[in-house]
């Protein structure tokens, strides 16, 4: 996972507290495609926290939580260690330290973007059963709303890293060529947050692309997200809408 690895170690709070879960349709879509056998086994690859983790536990499923990042699988831990079927992992994606052919179902949610594709192809067809799925999912912001558009104009100004690690930069066609000659099916939900001041600013904060606190354009970026809060708050608040997208493919 390059730098990444370490790009959210003193983001673990904020991420905890203000990025979106995922609609239980994804998880419930993930089932109903792959049709794993009961309490199967799936190893959520940059699980992070916890967040999907949770969800695919609550469906009964066994979960290999792949996580390098120490604070984080740290986070994940203390959330989910009550689960009997959750089991952490220090790993990544192109080194899981799963053992072959013993997954089911390879899950990726807001992480497949800092894959290196080759070297993750290979591993996951190491540790996936015959048969085996992949299932990758991103909450992707609406950006046809004029705050939207606002908002990722002020991050491509002010947020000297988004460009770079932005995982809307990740196209169709990547995909295409990471499950070939298996092609991937595409589902689409509804999903949104609502922020006050605070929150929206936690959000943010919450992202790798955002400067580190105490620096000047850590300062400057805040102050312009204040404004651009303060010219769209209803009520004190503030919506964001996200497209939640599902890839499944079996993988080859």
């Amino acid at each position: 996972m390059h730098d990444s690895t370490e790009r959210f170690s003193d983001r673990v709070a904020n991420y905890i507290k203000y990025r979106p879960s995922y609609p239980q349709q994804v998880v419930d879509t993930i089932v109903a495609q792959c049709q794993p056998e009961n309490q199967a086994s799936v190893a959520d690859i940059g699980s992070g926290t916890g967040i999907f983790s949770k969800l695919l536990l609550a469906a009964g499923l066994r979960v290999f939580a792949v996580e390098p990042n120490k604070s984080m699988r740290a986070a994940a831990e203390q959330l989910l260690s009550e689960h009997a079927r959750f089991v952490s992992i220090d790993g990544q994606s192109e080194s899981t330290n799963l053992t072959d052919g013993s997954i089911d179902i390879v899950t990726a949610a807001q992480a497949f973007h800092w894959f290196d594709s080759e070297a993750t192809k290979r591993e996951f067809a190491r540790i996936l059963k015959p048969g085996g799925h992949l299932a990758l999912v991103w909450n992707q912001r609406q950006l046809g709303q004029p705050f939207q558009q606002e908002y990722d104009t002020m991050l491509r100004n002010y947020a000297t890293d988004y460009n770079s690690a932005n995982h809307m930069n990740i196209l169709h066609e990547d995909l295409e060529r990471f499950a070939y000659p298996e092609k991937f099916i595409r589902f689409e939900f509804e999903n949104s947050q609502q922020f006050d001041l605070c929150g929206f600013l936690g959000r943010m904060q919450s992202s790798s692309y955002t400067p580190k606190s105490g620096t000047d354009e850590f300062r400057v970026l805040m102050k312009a997200a204040e404004v651009l809060f303060n010219r769209y708050e209803t009520d004190g608040e503030i919506g964001f809408e996200y497209t939640t997208r599902l890839y499944i493919a079996q993988f080859p």
